[in-house]
C-alpha cells in the first residue's frame, strides 16, 4: 500500500498539470505530393510520426491534415521513392500549400550496400529474439506485443566491426495488446555493436487504435496511464508546463568534466536553462541530465534485469543532451537526434511508446 498511494497522487496531479494540453486549438496542413517532373503521386502515405494522424494523397497528389497545436515530423512516402520528413508546427500558415517532391530511390546504391555486406540467411532464427528485445523491449507490456510480419526483416552481420544491421522491405506491423495500438513502423535502420552492447534504431511509427470491448478499452486506458506516468513524454510536457516539482521530478546536472559528479538543479526554470518564446520552450542545457521520478517505483523486472535492489523506490533515467532542444506544447521537441536516453527510459522501448496525441483521461 505504501507504493500505491504516491502513484495515485501522481495521477491526480497529472489531471491538473495536463489541463493545458486539452489541445482544443488546431491548425491545418494542405499540400501536394509530386515526382521530380511535377506529376502528382496518387496514394502517397502522409502522416505525422508518433501519432495516430495520417492520410493518403488524392488523385491530384493533394492531401489535408488537421492537427492539434504543437510540433510534428510529417513523413511522406511512396513505393520506389525516397521517404521525406518535414518538421511542421502551429506557426505554419494555413494559406500556404506545401509541395513535396519525392526523389526516386537509387537502387544501384542500395544494391551496392547489400552486395558489400553479409546478409544472414537464417537471420530471424539467429537474431530475431535479440532484435525484438532491443526494439520492442523486455517490459511486461512487450510480452503482449506481436510483430505481425517478421518476414520483411533482413539481417546483416559485419564481422570486422562485430555489428548487426537490420532493415525492412516494408513497414513493420506491431500489435500492442497491452496498450491497444497497432503500430506501422517504417524502419529506417536498426544497428547494434556487440562490442559495446549499444543498440540504436531510427524510423517512423504511425499508431492506430485497436477495436475492443468496453472492458478491453478500460484496461488499455489504465495501462496507457501507467506507461505515461514517469515517461519521457510526461517529463518533457511537465517541463514545458512548469510542473516538474508537482509531478515528482528531480533534476541533476553532471559536471562538464565528470558525468559521475551530479549537482541538483534547484530551479529548472532558471533563465539560464529555460526560456519561452512564442509558445515554445527552449532548454539551454548541454551534457548529462539525470532525471529522478519519485512518484512511482520502477518495475521489478527492470530492477531484476539490471541487478538493482528490488526495494528501489525511484525511477532514475538520464539524457545526454548535445546542444539543448526546443519543446512545443504537445510534448514534441527538436532536435531529437541530439538527445540520448539512458537508464530507465532506455529500458522502456516501443512497447511503452505513446503517440503525441495521447492525453491522460480528464
Amino acid at each position: 500500500m505504501n507504493q500505491l498511494r504516491p502513484f495515485l497522487l501522481s495521477i491526480v496531479v497529472l489531471f491538473f498539470s495536463l489541463a493545458g494540453f486539452a489541445q482544443d486549438k488546431t491548425f491545418s496542413i494542405d499540400g501536394k505530393v509530386v515526382d521530380k517532373s511535377g506529376q502528382p503521386l496518387t496514394g502517397a502515405s502522409v502522416f505525422c510520426t508518433n501519432t495516430t494522424i495520417g492520410t493518403l494523397s488524392k488523385n491530384d497528389g493533394s492531401f489535408h491534415l488537421r492537427l492539434a497545436n504543437g510540433g510534428y515530423d510529417m513523413v511522406i512516402s511512396y513505393t520506389g521513392y525516397e521517404t521525406q520528413s518535414v518538421r511542421i508546427g502551429k506557426d505554419h500558415k494555413e494559406t500556404d500549400t506545401l509541395t513535396i517532391t519525392l526523389k526516386e530511390q537509387d537502387k544501384s546504391l542500395e544494391q551496392a550496400v547489400v552486395t558489400g555486406s553479409a546478409q544472414v540467411a537464417d537471420g530471424w532464427a539467429k537474431y530475431g529474439q535479440f532484435f525484438l528485445d532491443n526494439f520492442i523491449g523486455t517490459t511486461p507490456n512487450a510480452g503482449q506485443c506481436v510483430l505481425e510480419n517478421k518476414e520483411v526483416l533482413k539481417f546483416y552481420y559485419y564481422k570486422l566491426r562485430n555489428k548487426l544491421r537490420v532493415k525492412a522491405d516494408s513497414p513493420l506491423v506491431i500489435t500492442n495488446n497491452a496498450l491497444g495500438y497497432r503500430i506501422k513502423y517504417q524502419l529506417d535502420s536498426f544497428v547494434n555493436y556487440f562490442g559495446t552492447n549499444i543498440s540504436s534504431y531510427t524510423g517512423y511509427p504511425l499508431f492506430e487504435e485497436l477495436e475492443g470491448t468496453p472492458e478491453q478499452k478500460q484496461t488499455w486506458q489504465q495501462n496507457r496511464l501507467n506507461s505515461y506516468a514517469g515517461s519521457r513524454l510526461h517529463f518533457i510536457r511537465s517541463w514545458y508546463d512548469s510542473t516538474l516539482d508537482d509531478e515528482g521530478y528531480v533534476l541533476e546536472l553532471a559536471d562538464s568534466s565528470d558525468n559521475n559528479k551530479m549537482q541538483r538543479v534547484t530551479n529548472p526554470y532558471d533563465p539560464r536553462f529555460y526560456s519561452m518564446d512564442s509558445g515554445d520552450v527552449e532548454i539551454n542545457i548541454q551534457g548529462r541530465l539525470r532525471v529522478s521520478y519519485t512518484a512511482q517505483a520502477p518495475d521489478k523486472k527492470y530492477l531484476a534485469e539490471r541487478k538493482f535492489p528490488l526495494t528501489t523506490q525511484v525511477q532514475i533515467s538520464a539524457i545526454d543532451i548535445l546542444n539543448g532542444f526546443v519543446i512545443e506544447e504537445n510534448g514534441y521537441f527538436y532536435d531529437q537526434s541530439d538527445v540520448t536516453n539512458i537508464g530507465y527510459w532506455s529500458w522502456k522501448k516501443l512497447a511503452e511508446l505513446l503517440p503525441y496525441d495521447y492525453l491522460p483521461p480528464q
